[in-house]
């Protein structure tokens, strides 16, 4: 069972009157609608922002995200969703992982980076659409950015677009690096393979040298005897030459 998410509530008791509390305040934060949120379709894209998991503005304050985190932790924990509960852990581990980005000084810096792009980029895409509109003649007509709601909605898509591009990156960086240490790993073992082989050769070049000089000297000893035996046997059967009888 997962460990409960917040230090500061001493007992389950204060953990379910805190998400009565919550739930009376704002009827959309019930578990099953948090559940469902979180682990809809799209979610894998949706979870990789923090801000969207938490529910919050990028500008808000760290304690502002912390107290957001635990409503969060508490309507999702699985010990709260006992008859969905295999579901509300996956829930709970996205909303701890989310708190755990902003939580840390440096994730949270380049999560705050990442919209500031995304509002960069989204601006210069207004200043782009008016100037066109303008080389048009059709400056009166504005744009739909114009529209505060629909500025905030632009830069959320370009905020959300920016995350899954970072996404990307990472894992193209990893798969890269899992396929240099996997090329390194392979490179090892033919060398390792290779040594083998020559330690091997080498031990087995050494334990036969002995039988190849036996086998020589045998030869060589062998060779000298029968030269021997056949120069003996060539002066044992020699035969002088019959004479001549004398001519008259």
């Amino acid at each position: 069972m997962s460990s409960v998410p917040v230090g500061e509530v001493e007992s389950f008791d204060e953990f379910y009157s805190e998400v009565k509390e919550i739930e009376k305040r704002d009827s959309v934060l019930t578990p099953k609608q948090q559940i469902d949120r979180l682990l809809r379709p799209g979610s894998t894209y949706f979870n990789l922002n923090p801000f969207e998991v938490l529910q919050i503005e990028p500008e808000t304050s760290l304690d502002e995200i912390k107290k957001k985190y635990r409503r969060l932790s508490i309507l999702v924990h699985p010990d709260k969703n006992m008859d969905d509960s295999e579901r509300a852990q996956q829930a709970f581990e996205i909303v701890n992982r989310a708190w755990k980005t902003l939580e840390n000084d440096d994730t949270r810096k380049k999560c705050m980076n990442i919209y500031q792009e995304a509002k960069e980029r989204t601006e210069h895409m207004i200043e782009q659409k008016k100037k066109k509109q303008k080389k048009e003649s059709r400056q009166a007509e504005g744009i739909p950015e114009d529209d505060p709601i629909k500025f905030k909605h632009a830069v959320y898509v370009m905020t959300m677009k920016l995350f899954a591009d970072m996404e990307r990156k990472r894992q193209h960086l990893e798969t890269r690096d899992q396929e240099e240490r996997k090329r390194k790993r392979e490179a090892e073992i033919e060398q390792e393979e290779q040594l083998t082989m020559e330690k091997e050769w080498a031990k087995n070049f050494e334990e036969s040298r002995q039988n190849r000089v036996d086998s020589w000297k045998t030869f060589q000893s062998g060779s000298g005897g029968e030269k021997k035996k056949k120069k003996k046997n060539k002066m044992m059967i020699f035969k002088p030459p019959k004479p001549k009888p004398e001519s008259r």
